[in-house]
């Protein structure tokens, strides 16, 4: 029998490991993908990198883009500061076409490799206000996946997994704790330092402590 293949977009954040050991559980072979896109820091993607090693992918590919060059982000405008106080919203951490991008580049791997799945780490609970994280969103993704492609065409459609979406927090901790998951080599802060270590005042970070104690668990996070 071939090989049961996915395509997981991996941030190094909480949720994208989660979502790794999740379809690592389901019993596919997994394939990640990281981008460089002028974010902030680079914390992350080493972070991902560390995460992939962990769960023991296949393939792990970093992609670069300059969406600093169409800014209009916190995360990828420097003069733009990062919040440290809940917002009503949708918040300047929102980084346009972000996840369009992402999903894009990631259905064009997935077609090169044979997979049928990809993988996201969007949740509709502890969205943030971005409206790229919404269940419409993906399914409106995935029919144009299958419009838009070759294999879609000739039957052998995509499915945009989402399976994060439902989850609080605390929840997605508790499942990916369960699966194994070492959530002390991630990053999720929005603004780290080089050493990777958090913040603890943006939305990002508040969302991960929050999680944790919710769970009754230690929060590994190493902060600054």
């Amino acid at each position: 029998m071939s090989e049961k293949k996915a395509v997981v977009l991996l941030s190094g954040g909480l949720d994208s490991a989660t979502v790794v050991a999740m379809a690592r559980a389901e019993g596919y072979v997994c394939y990640t993908m990281s981008f460089d896109y002028g974010q902030r820091h680079r914390a992350e993607l080493q972070a991902a990198e560390r995460v992939a090693r962990q769960l023991g992918v296949v393939e792990h590919k970093v992609i670069g883009m300059n969406l600093n060059g169409i800014g209009g982000s916190a995360l990828t405008d420097t003069t733009i500061a990062v919040p440290e106080a809940a917002v009503e919203g949708i918040p300047v951490t929102y980084v346009p076409a972000r996840n369009t991008l992402f999903l894009s580049l990631a259905l064009g791997w997935a077609e090169v490799l044979g997979a049928r799945d990809i993988f996201i780490g969007v949740n509709a609970v502890d969205y943030s206000g971005y409206p790229d994280c919404r269940p419409e969103f993906i399914a409106a993704f995935e029919r144009l996946a299958n419009l838009a492609t070759k294999a879609g065409v000739e039957g052998q459609g995509f499915r945009i997994r989402a399976p994060l979406q439902s989850l609080s927090k605390a929840e997605i901790v508790l499942a990916g704790t369960r699966l194994g998951v070492d959530y002390g080599t991630t990053v999720s802060c929005y603004q780290a330092d080089d050493d990777g270590r958090a913040c603890g005042k943006c939305d990002s970070c508040r969302l991960r402590a929050a999680g944790f104690a919710d769970a009754g668990l230690a929060d590994p996070t190493r902060y600054a």
